[in-house]
């Protein structure tokens, strides 16, 4: 999902969730947005109001800023659906059927994807692909 700044990425979630609500053909990543938003209710109110969405101003937190949050699930979908680190589809998969709640095991991964973000850009690096997933593969262990 490229966008170029803080405003169109949140008019892009709302115009998926206009679409949504008006039942509305979608794009293949339309359609990946339509998901995550679907899995996080306590939001539609707000992605409802554009206006009000446009104007949030908000913690930078990936758990508690929306679209921040909704970003990030966009970003693990997509590198799942690249099994890129080679073996994240794998490794989610088996989470997933161990646990029973994909969302549940996506927001662990989260937690491994927004550390590996950090540490990388203190760093000032790219994300390191292999620690990414080691990390994934403790973290999930514990799901």
């Amino acid at each position: 999902m490229l966008v170029q700044n803080k405003e169109q990425a949140r008019r892009f979630f709302l115009e998926v969730r206009r679409k949504v609500i008006g039942n509305l053909p979608l794009s293949p990543l339309e359609s990946v947005v339509a998901d995550v938003i679907t899995l996080h209710p306590e939001w539609h109110a707000l992605l409802d109001d554009p206006e009000r969405a446009l104007a949030l101003d908000g913690p930078l937190d990936a758990f508690s800023n929306p679209f921040l949050h909704l970003s990030m699930h966009v970003a693990l979908a997509e590198q799942i659906g690249a099994d890129r680190p080679r073996g994240i589809r794998a490794l989610m998969q088996a989470a997933t059927v161990r646990t029973g709640d994909p969302h549940r095991v996506s927001h662990q991964a989260l937690e491994v994807l927004i550390e590996q973000l950090a540490q990388a850009g203190a760093a000032g690096r790219e994300p390191d692909e292999q620690v990414y997933l080691e990390r994934l593969k403790q973290q999930l262990g514990d799901v």
